[in-house]
C-alpha cells in the first residue's frame, strides 16, 4: 500500500518551512502586503483580516529580527501559524 503526499504548497508559510524564522516572517508579510494591494475595496472582510495581520506583525518586527528574544520568536511563530490561511 503506498501513500502519496499532496505536494501542493498553498502559501509562503508552508513553502518556507525549515528556513530561518526571520525569512519566513518577511516572506509571509510581503505576501500579505501584495494580497492587500490586489484586494477589492468592496471585500471588507478580506481587507480587515489582512490589515489586522499586518498591523500585528509590524508591532512584532522591532529590534533584531534575525536574533529575536525567545518571547518575540514565539509570538512571530504564532503569528505565522495564525495567519497561514488568510488569502
Amino acid at each position: 500500500m503506498s501513500a502519496v503526499l499532496n505536494q501542493r504548497i498553498e502559501n509562503s508559510t508552508d513553502a518556507t518551512r525549515g528556513q530561518p524564522l526571520a525569512m519566513r516572517v518577511l516572506a509571509r508579510k510581503d505576501e500579505l502586503e501584495d494580497a492587500l494591494a490586489d484586494c477589492s475595496p468592496h471585500d471588507a472582510s478580506c481587507r480587515a483580516n489582512i490589515e489586522t495581520a499586518l498591523a500585528t506583525i509590524y508591532q512584532l518586527m522591532t529590534g533584531d529580527l534575525a536574533h529575536p528574544p525567545r518571547v518575540v520568536a514565539h509570538a512571530l511563530n504564532d503569528w505565522l501559524e495564525r495567519n497561514k490561511y488568510i488569502v
